[in-house]
């Protein structure tokens, strides 16, 4: 995993600011993520209430391990699993980003700098694509093309 000592500094401190604010983070990034892609509502059965406490909480866990990468690891290779379980194709970890982003940008509002939102990609990239190596053996990140791309917001 690359992302540098900085980037994690950034994205552990923006997600404490987040955390008073969970439940509408939480609101915005699904609004956000069916505007993106609406075919990706099929894939939660929960109440939205109820999957957005578990986003924040998967969240939460995701940005404090940043401190033990090792331990990440499994824990996303883990989630992977109940992911592609659940219908979740490679190609579908980008609107998730890019509702990521969204979210951070309007929760955050001018403390998203553009320096914050390159560490959310990186981390975040960094992310799906232990996820996606783990549950799809044809993915290869080096080699990856989406026409989607983690930028918008």
């Amino acid at each position: 995993m690359t992302i540098t000592a900085r980037q994690k500094m950034l994205v552990q401190q923006s997600f404490e600011k987040v955390l008073p604010i969970a439940d509408t983070a939480a609101d915005i990034f699904y609004k956000k993520l069916f505007e993106y892609d609406p075919a990706l509502k099929g894939l939660f059965k929960k109440p939205m209430v109820e999957q957005g406490k578990v986003l924040m909480a998967t969240l939460k866990v995701a940005v404090k391990s940043l401190d033990d990468i090792d331990g990440l690891v499994g824990v996303l290779q883990k989630l992977a699993e109940r992911h592609k379980g659940y219908g979740v194709k490679i190609d579908d970890y980008t609107p998730v980003g890019n509702a990521l982003l969204y979210t951070l940008k309007t929760g955050l509002g001018d403390a998203f700098t553009p320096e914050l939102k390159q560490a959310w990609i990186a981390v975040y990239k960094t992310i799906a694509d232990v996820m996606r190596s783990h549950a799809y053996s044809n993915f290869d990140a080096s080699t990856y093309k989406n026409t989607r791309h983690y930028q918008r917001s």
